[in-house]
């Protein structure tokens, strides 16, 4: 499933094309993905100018002049493809601008979405409104979890992984940045201390950051809008590499949780 860096290497992909530009017109070659699609969005988009692109956790915003957010949510397979040479059967959503830029919106899956929404409503959107801070904005901070780990017993693992606490962190870079701050997975979020959390948070930052400056992880379906692969997987220090040597001379190790897989390094990390 795309995550946060996907998501934002997508939506630094589209802006050059849509950013500022105003939508000709809008094709639903289907009427849902995951749920049904807006009925009124082509009556909507059709004639709009995209104001500004952004993405909040795991989903991309689209604004308009005529104050509509479209949301869209890549689901397990979903990608955007700008010019394509030609509309393929899962290309489900079509959007073509007056100069002539065309972007397709693929899902062989159909786990995505698409919604339109008022701007101003956005921040209370059902999705969007128990939200946890932006894992790369000012409001993800060591103290922010101590505060949101007082007493609590769950795995870091898991904790991490609760939208409340921090909005689109995903499987992938959870394992990473657990690996790079040298914290068990299996440690229980109460437990650790405040120097800790500033090397976890940290750690997000960086990981975060290296993957969106990768293009995010191509590991099954997933290209950037200009059709590249997304190359952080060849980074990975732990994720995806059971029984591989781990840099400390460990090896690493793989255990299912909360129906994910979860790699780390049983020597160093602790």
């Amino acid at each position: 499933m795309p995550e946060l860096p996907e998501v934002e290497t997508t939506v630094r992909g589209l802006a050059p094309a849509l950013e500022g530009r105003r939508i000709r017109r809008v094709l639903m070659r289907r009427p849902d993905l995951r749920r049904p699609m807006p009925e009124d969005l082509g009556q909507r988009l059709t004639g709009a100018t995209v104001t500004s692109l952004g993405r909040r956790a795991k989903y991309g915003l689209i604004d308009t002049d005529r104050g509509d957010t479209m949301i869209f949510h890549l689901g397990m397979s979903g990608r955007w493809r700008i010019d394509p040479a030609e509309l393929l059967a899962h290309d489900h959503l079509i959007l073509e601008t007056e100069e002539g830029r065309t972007l397709a919106l693929n899902d062989p899956r159909r786990f995505g979405s698409i919604d339109l929404v008022p701007t101003a409503q956005v921040a209370d959107w059902p999705a969007f409104k128990a939200l946890g801070p932006e894992p790369l904005g000012p409001g993800f901070t060591a103290a922010h979890l101590c505060r949101a780990l007082e007493g609590r017993n769950a795995s870091i693992k898991l904790l991490l992984l609760d939208q409340r606490i921090v909005a689109g962190l995903g499987n992938i870079y959870v394992c990473e940045a657990l690996y790079e701050s040298r914290i068990s997975p299996q440690r229980a979020g109460g437990s650790l201390t405040r120097p800790r959390l500033e090397r976890l948070v940290a750690a997000v930052h960086d990981v975060l950051e290296s993957a969106i400056k990768a293009g995010g992880s191509s590991l099954r379906d997933y290209a950037r809008p200009d059709g590249e692969l997304g190359y952080f997987s060849k980074q990975f220090k732990v994720y995806g590499r059971e029984g591989e040597p781990c840099e400390c001379g460990g090896t690493v190790a793989r255990y299912a949780e909360g129906g994910r897989s979860t790699f780390w390094c049983p020597k160093c990390q602790r």
